[in-house]
């Protein structure tokens, strides 16, 4: 157990810290190519990562899980004809991938540009899209030899790969980009297109650690084949129709944001030429997409931490029909997420001009996007949280409806209010979306588990309560200062004065919640016994 929980430690902290590294970077670029090419930057990636996600299939994961089902019985031969079959289905998979992406970089830039007063050409828009489609040669095969390690149960591969692999993307696209605009003084679009590329780059990192540890556990896993009992004779098909099964919804989770931002990146820009906004379209539309999205999307991890711990806790319970612990455990989940995450993005919201000022430069309408973005961020982590629920029982089938649904009246909604609201119109259309889908999902589990909770509704309604009153701490601290030294005008002024006030509301609501107890009941015995240290029993 002490093994297992060791592996898990070790590919969550390395999970972590690459998610963080993916996050921090953004501002330091920001910085170097400026405000209006990292719109040019964030149209390679959307197109990038579906194609990735279609690629590689919730591959990895159920890799480690047949290797591990025929490890356990000790049929070692057996996971290794898997893992051959499966490289190979990678390797044609992720170069099918490029070809995919290479060739369509051209008509997906024209749907995409529609008005010559646009920041950026047709052309621009397709060089950076062929750029990072190089990544998708690698990143399969590399995601699926993860997989297979995780099956032996060896985590430090993929923790340590991952990391690798984010840090020479990292350090190549901002040395990269850095060197061309600063050194050689050449176009920020050949920067951009540089900096897209270190997905190859970073890729190629995190293969040659793979192949380390390869050459490190090799006697380990021959040892282990030769002594494998003879090897049942396994059906491909039959295996890779039980993986398609399994990843499916897995895949679609993981795209759920990216699909959302696909509609945007496809519908914004023509909507915006409509009204006699082109010039200004390509800007809004990387707030949203991008440099607001990077920030809301930061409340949301613990919604990824919740949902990979969560699946195989309900599965066991749910096996078992212990339904009372099922339900406990869903009542303490959907509590923890909104006494987190809520008081985050009101925070942000509330904050959201200094917050821009002080990561990328000051924006009016930069702050504004964020502040009406954030909100949506709790709408992010209940999907992602309720998706996980759902196939802990293994209706897997729903998350793909309730997603595609949301993603529908996304699709209907969208142009119609770009074109009353502009950005805003964007946001709501991704809100109201995300809505559907959350409520299909509950539904579903409300029917399927017999679940209510009159407990949860009341904990949700004194969560709201208590941020309230630290909004409303916030804020006066917040008009305090401005009216006492005037508007931010540095990013020094824009870091103290959010320092502050982030320091208020956290006194505000961290003395609430103590005080009353929430924050011992949903957070367990260590912040207990802190709570109990400062007198507060």
């Amino acid at each position: 157990m002490s093994s297992l929980m060791k592996g898990t430690a070790i590919l969550t902290i390395g999970m972590f810290l690459s998610k963080v590294l993916g996050l921090i970077y953004i501002f330091p670029f920001y910085a170097i190519v400026g405000e209006e090419n990292v719109a040019l930057y964030q149209y390679a990636y959307i197109p990038y990562t579906l194609m990735l996600a279609v690629a590689v299939s919730g591959a990895p994961i159920a890799v480690s899980k047949f290797v591990s089902k025929y490890n356990a019985i000790g049929d070692y031969e057996s996971g290794r004809k898997l893992l051959k079959s499966g490289l190979l289905t990678m390797m044609i998979t992720g170069f099918l991938a490029f070809i995919v992406l290479f060739l369509l970089a051209t008509p997906i830039a024209e749907v995409v540009i529609s008005s010559d007063k646009q920041v950026f050409s047709v052309e621009e828009v397709a060089s950076v899209i062929r750029w990072v489609s190089f990544a998708l040669i690698v990143v399969p095969f590399m995601s699926l030899w993860r997989g297979f390690f995780q099956g032996y149960g060896k985590m430090e591969p993929t923790a340590v790969s991952q990391l690798v692999e984010q840090i020479v993307r990292v350090l190549f696209l901002l040395a990269g980009s850095y060197a061309v605009v600063f050194i050689f003084k050449g176009k920020a679009e050949t920067a951009v297109s540089l900096s897209v590329f270190a997905a190859f780059i970073g890729a190629i990192g995190g293969l040659a650690v793979l192949f380390y540890f390869w050459k490190k556990y090799k006697v380990e896993f021959e040892l282990l084949r030769s002594q494998s009992v003879t090897g049942s004779e396994i059906q491909l098909s039959k295996i890779y129709g039980e993986v398609i099964k399994y990843s499916l919804p897995m895949i679609f989770v993981g795209m759920a944001n990216s699909l959302f931002q696909l509609v945007d990146m496809l519908t914004f820009n023509r909507a915006m030429a409509s009204i006699g906004l082109s010039e200004v379209s390509d800007i809004y539309l990387s707030m949203i997409n991008f440099t607001t999205h990077k920030v809301v999307i930061i409340p949301v991890m613990l919604a990824t931490g919740l949902s990979l711990a969560l699946v195989p806790t309900i599965t066991k319970y749910y096996t078992q029909r212990d339904f009372g612990l099922l339900h406990d455990a869903m009542d303490k989940t959907y509590q923890i997420l909104i006494f987190v995450t809520l008081p985050a993005v009101i925070g942000i919201s509330l904050l959201s001009n200094e917050i821009y000022f002080i990561l990328y430069s000051e924006s009016e309408m930069g702050a504004s996007i964020l502040a009406h973005y954030a909100p949506v961020a709790i709408l992010f982590a209940l999907f992602q949280v309720t998706a996980a629920l759902l196939q802990g029982i293994d209706y897997q089938k729903w998350i793909v409806f309730s997603l595609l649904t949301g993603l529908l009246v996304k699709l209907v909604l969208n142009t119609p209010l770009i074109k009353v609201m502009q950005a805003d119109g964007a946001i709501i259309a991704t809100a109201i979306g995300y809505i559907i889908s959350v409520v299909i999902n509950i539904v579903v589990l409300k029917k399927a588990l017999d679940y209510r909770s009159v407990m949860v509704k009341r904990r949700i309604i004194l969560i709201c309560i208590l941020t309230i009153l630290m909004a409303i701490g916030v804020f006066i601290s917040h008009q305090g200062l401005l009216a006492l030294f005037g508007q931010v005008e540095s990013k020094i002024s824009a870091i103290l004065v959010a320092m502050v006030c982030v320091a208020v509301g956290i006194m505000v609501y961290g003395y609430l919640s103590l005080r009353l107890g929430l924050a011992q009941k949903l957070l367990g015995g260590r912040i207990t016994k802190v709570a109990n240290k400062l007198g507060f029993k």
